[in-house]
């Protein structure tokens, strides 16, 4: 029916609109998700009164058949009275609702038939439906990630050669100062462990010096050795 091309005509126009404007994923599928259920309850709506329609059909049917056998009835009934005059013009009416009958049966069929249809295509459209709002939370949930990876792709990008670079020139630096700090302190070892040998020598000469005049007071040296020292 024509309602259903009109309503699939709309919506991929709205979709097609949406795309071209790259409006948010997340509000736009919520918004083709409305557009839906307002699309199936219209399509409910038309159903509806295809069924309606057929009842009222089947009603007036069953209502001329109805009047048919009644007057057939009365037909019967007249003729069996004698009133051949009633008889007839009681088939006339019976005539009437035969007739009535044949008009409507058509109309009827045709009507049986658009309702059957419009119930599959409206089943076919709730499907989607339900096919859409399961889609719907799987794919916020994919927009929702690629946001955040977007976000940090940009926060890494932010963070270029430059910055390393200039990380690099600082690290080498710091290497730098801690070379020269290293040549310092050998420098300043090899000093000290140089006047300490001198002082150590002559702390020994001192000592040896010591030892002789107390060995002499003592008598403990040889005359020889003996003598230099009184020199």
């Amino acid at each position: 029916m024509s309602i259903f091309r009109r309503i699939a005509d709309i919506f991929k126009a709205n979709v097609n609109d949406a795309l071209d404007r790259a409006e948010d994923p997340e509000k736009m599928l919520k918004q083709m998700v409305l557009e839906m259920e307002e699309s199936v309850n219209k399509a409910t709506m038309a159903v509806a009164q295809a069924i309606a329609n057929e009842k009222s059909l089947e009603r007036k049917i069953a209502k001329a058949q109805e009047q048919s056998r009644d007057w057939q009835q009365k037909a019967v009934q007249a003729l069996q009275a004698g009133r051949e005059d009633l008889a007839r013009a009681a088939l006339e009416k019976k005539a009437v609702a035969d007739r009535n009958i044949a008009d409507l049966q058509p109309i009827y069929e045709q009507a049986k038939a658009t309702t059957a249809k419009l119930r599959a295509q409206l089943d076919q459209l709730k499907a989607k439906l339900d096919e859409a709002r399961a889609r719907q939370s799987t794919l916020i949930a994919r927009s929702q990630a690629a946001k955040a990876q977007k976000q940090i792709a940009q926060a890494f990008s932010g963070v270029g050669s430059d910055a390393f670079s200039k990380f690099d020139k600082f690290e080498g630096k710091i290497e730098q100062l801690e070379a020269e700090a290293g040549a310092y302190e050998q420098l300043a070892g090899e000093s000290t462990s140089l006047e300490q040998e001198f002082k150590l020598l002559g702390s020994s000469a001192t000592v040896e010096e010591e030892l002789a005049k107390l060995k002499a007071s003592l008598g403990q040296l040889p005359p020889s050795a003996t003598e230099s020292t009184q020199s």
